[in-house]
This record gives structure tokens, C-alpha cells and sequence, in this order.
């Protein structure tokens, strides 16, 4: 074996041994106004985590969208970026109750749409026809023009997540998929020749692995 083969073989090895878990803990938004954007971020209903000022010069606040792992900050002595050049996304089980939550709280969004969630050209009106996971949106900016893209994630593609274990981030999320769960256990027991009468001892252990099944992308109990 050569030297450089012998390098490159060592190289490899190091790095799978210096790998760490890295995860995603906060976003930096420019803002031009921080009391605006803290008014606007506190009625999307994101929690506060903080508003530190240093003197003159710094001031930075958090919020955490709720259920999320991830924050974001902004403030003054923050980031450089230019104003209106952020974009961020936020996943949702339910798209049309968090399209009817955001206008309860007096944000103006888009309609529900489906096609690009990039391309205001490519956006269709509506939700996906066939309700596909990660397939529907909306959009909403906040007052610098920074811009959100909130997906409908109700089925994790393959590889995503561990199968292993299933985790939910709120109440809210275990009840839309327990939600989903029911329904498709509805159709189960049609297929089995059983009417809405009659009860399924084991539907624990159903709704259990279909809702495990569906956060991790592997095939759903039929």
C-alpha cells in the first residue's frame, strides 16, 4: 500500500471517530427595529427565552417557536446580514389549523398552497389533492421582510428519523397523529369485514405502531 493510500485511509478513520452530535440551536434574523420584531415574534405566540442589552451597542433577544427544539435571535450587534434576507422554515401537522391560528393572531400569511414553496410562480391554491407529507405550505413575512416557509410534515420521509424511537414535541402533535392513526385504523378494520361497532381489543398496540411507522417513514401497518 502506498503512502498516500495509507494517508487517506488514516484521514478516514479520524473522522469518523471525531464526529459529534451537531445540533441546529438558533437562527439570526436582521431586524431594524428590535421592539417591532419582539412585538411581532410575541404575537405569533413564540416564547420569549430572553432580551439581554450590554450597553449601547448590543442587545440581543431569543424566542422559541413553540414545540421547537431551535430558536431564533435578533437584536443589535447581532448579524450583519442585510434586512429581509433571512429565510426559515417551520414544519406543522396540521396545515389549515395553523393557517387559521396564524390569522386569529392578526399575522398576515398566504393562503394555503401546494406546488413550489420557493417560487411564488410555482405556488397552486389549496393544499396537496392527495394530502402528502411535506407537500403543502404558507408563507409570512415579518415586519424586515424576513421570510417563513411553514410545511405540512405529518409523514417523515425514510432515514429521517430513528426508527427506534418516536418522540412528540407537543400535545397538539400527539393528538393529530393519533387523529391520523384512527382514521387509518378505520379503513383497517373495513378491510377485516368490521363495522364501526364493533370494538378492537388490540387498537392500542394498531394506532402504536402506525404512529411510530409514520414519524419514522417506514411501511405503515395496513
Amino acid at each position: 500500500m502506498s503512502q498516500t493510500a495509507s494517508s487517506f485511509k488514516q484521514q478516514k478513520y479520524d473522522a469518523r471517530a471525531a464526529q459529534v452530535d451537531m445540533k441546529l440551536e438558533v437562527a439570526l434574523i436582521p431586524v431594524s427595529d428590535v421592539d417591532r420584531a419582539k412585538q411581532f415574534y410575541t404575537k405569533l405566540g413564540w416564547r420569549l427565552d430572553d432580551d439581554i442589552v450590554m450597553g449601547s451597542d448590543f442587545r440581543v433577544v431569543q424566542f422559541t417557536p413553540p414545540g421547537s427544539g431551535s430558536s431564533i435571535s435578533f437584536g443589535k450587534g447581532v448579524t450583519a446580514a442585510a434586512l429581509g434576507s433571512f429565510r426559515g422554515g417551520l414544519i406543522v401537522t396540521d396545515i389549515a389549523a395553523a393557517h387559521q391560528e396564524l390569522v386569529a393572531r392578526g399575522i398576515t400569511a398566504s393562503e394555503v398552497f401546494h406546488g413550489s414553496p420557493f417560487s411564488p410562480a410555482g405556488r397552486i391554491s389549496g393544499p396537496d389533492p392527495d394530502h402528502q407529507s411535506y407537500r403543502s405550505y404558507i408563507s409570512f413575512e415579518d415586519p424586515d421582510g424576513n421570510a417563513w416557509i411553514v410545511q405540512e410534515v405529518t409523514r417523515r420521509l425514510p432515514g429521517r428519523l430513528d426508527p427506534a424511537t418516536t418522540t412528540f414535541a407537543s400535545a397538539n402533535d400527539l393528538a393529530n397523529a393519533m387523529r391520523r392513526a384512527a382514521a387509518a385504523h378505520a379503513e383497517h378494520q373495513k378491510r377485516a369485514g368490521q363495522n364501526d361497532t364493533q370494538r378492537d381489543a388490540n387498537w392500542p398496540v394498531w394506532y402504536a405502531a402506525y404512529m411510530a411507522a409514520e414519524q419514522a417513514g417506514t411501511e405503515l401497518p395496513k
